[in-house]
């Protein structure tokens, strides 16, 4: 059975009924995380929302302006999510989210637009596609495509948007022997019913249960923004249609302009004004480097020199690294003394070092890093790692102090 969005995919709107409503969990992800939510799969006669499938996400839409957060196929039925009931027999009305649904649309019929023109020019077979969210690809069975093959496949497909050609929608029986003439992966194996055939007149002929256009030049525009290396020796053609297009011009537009103003320059000198900030930052980084290897050299000595040298000697700066930290460590060079030395964020996060007696830092290193809260490693004197809490130095600091007290009492 064709669903009333697969029989007329521009409706908006329509009347129907409520077969069955049912209790329902719906797993959703946001982030990190994962949530469930409860509701209702809610079954309609008929439904103009479409359920996921043949390589195109679900639609968005609302039952008596009640949201639907989630449609799915089953069988010959569509299942709607809802967090809201609805009494079974009652007449509702089904409005789609028509954005949505219509970039599903221009996004479905240029992927198979692509896909036929790929084949018909060099033989190249899509074993799959993805509907993505921004942007979506199709796989192609070739490990690698040039760029004459991309801008060739590009200029087909869009003098054909421009040749304004129909897009057609039949429904033939498994018997029929046109079907062997149809392009297609196969059909799913709880599929009943009769086929339906999406045709581009004169270029192709495809199996298809989602929604699309019905005139190439709906799609207005594609754009394929270039090829990615797919698994298992392929290629993903990534591409962009219709409205998608204008979107990403429009960001780029406001790329660019923004790029103007900061680099001062004309958009067709950008590229070059930052290769050149590149070689000047890459510059300053290495005079910066030496300034504080030269600074820790400096700093190991004050230290080593200073009369309050031993025991327990702490210090901190605001910048530097653990390169840095280990330069003082290294040129200090001293086996007798505690050296605890913390870099970054006085209050945040930052990195630390601990040196001195082998057996003394594999005692306290793990100890710092709790009290730290941070996570660490180390050997042969050494233990060094990452702290979220730079503000306890103090408490490490007395920590230590009071190792070094007790060790002196022992002796």
């Amino acid at each position: 059975m064709a669903f009333r969005c697969q029989r007329d995919s521009y409706a908006r709107e329509f009347t129907t009924t409520v077969v069955s409503c049912r209790p329902a969990e719906l797993q959703t992800e946001g982030g990190n995380c994962k949530k469930v939510l409860s509701g209702f799969h809610v079954v309609l006669e008929d439904t103009l929302l479409f359920p996921e499938g043949g390589g195109q996400p679900d639609d968005r839409g609302t039952i008596n302006d009640i949201s639907v957060l989630r449609v799915t196929r089953r069988g010959e039925q569509a299942d709607h999510f809802t967090q809201t009931p609805l009494d079974p027999g009652s007449q509702v009305l089904v409005r789609v989210d028509w954005e949505r649904r219509f970039d599903h649309m221009q996004q479905h019929s240029g992927q198979h637009l692509i896909t036929a023109v790929a084949d018909h020019l060099f033989k190249l077979k899509t074993t799959s596609w993805e509907l993505g969210r921004f942007r979506s690809a199709i796989e192609l069975d070739t490990p690698s495509m040039t760029a004459e093959q991309v801008a060739a496949i590009e200029q087909s497909v869009n003098e054909k948007i421009r040749d304004r050609l129909p897009v057609n929608v039949r429904e033939l029986s498994l018997d029929d022997p046109e079907v062997e003439q149809v392009r297609g992966r196969g059909l799913p194996d709880d599929h009943a019913g009769p086929i339906r055939v999406v045709s581009i007149k004169g270029v192709d002929s495809n199996m298809c249960c989602g929604t699309h256009v019905s005139n190439l030049s709906d799609l207005q525009v594609i754009k394929i923004l270039g090829t990615e290396k797919g698994k298992k020796n392929k290629t993903n053609l990534i591409f962009l249609a219709g409205n998608r297009v204008l979107k990403w011009m429009e960001r780029s537009h406001g790329t660019e302009k923004a790029l103007t103003a900061l680099l001062k320059c004309g958009a067709e000198d950008h590229v070059e004004a930052v290769k050149k900030l590149q070689n000047s930052t890459k510059i300053l980084q290495k005079n910066n480097l030496n300034l504080l290897r030269d600074l820790a050299v400096h700093i190991a000595h004050s230290l080593r020199n200073s009369p309050d040298w031993g025991g327990v000697v702490v210090l901190h700066r605001k910048e530097g690294d653990s390169e840095f930290m280990n330069i003082i460590a290294n040129e200090i060079g001293s086996e007798e003394t505690l050296l605890f030395l913390t870099v970054g964020d006085e209050k945040g996060a930052g990195l630390f070092l601990l040196a001195g007696p082998p057996a003394s830092v594999e005692t306290l290193g793990p100890r710092v890093a709790e009290v730290l809260e941070g996570k660490g490693a180390g050997k042969k004197g050494r233990f060094q790692g990452k702290a979220t809490k730079m503000s306890r130095r103090t408490e490490v600091q007395a920590l230590l102090q009071d190792y070094i007290s007790t060790q002196s009492a022992k002796e």
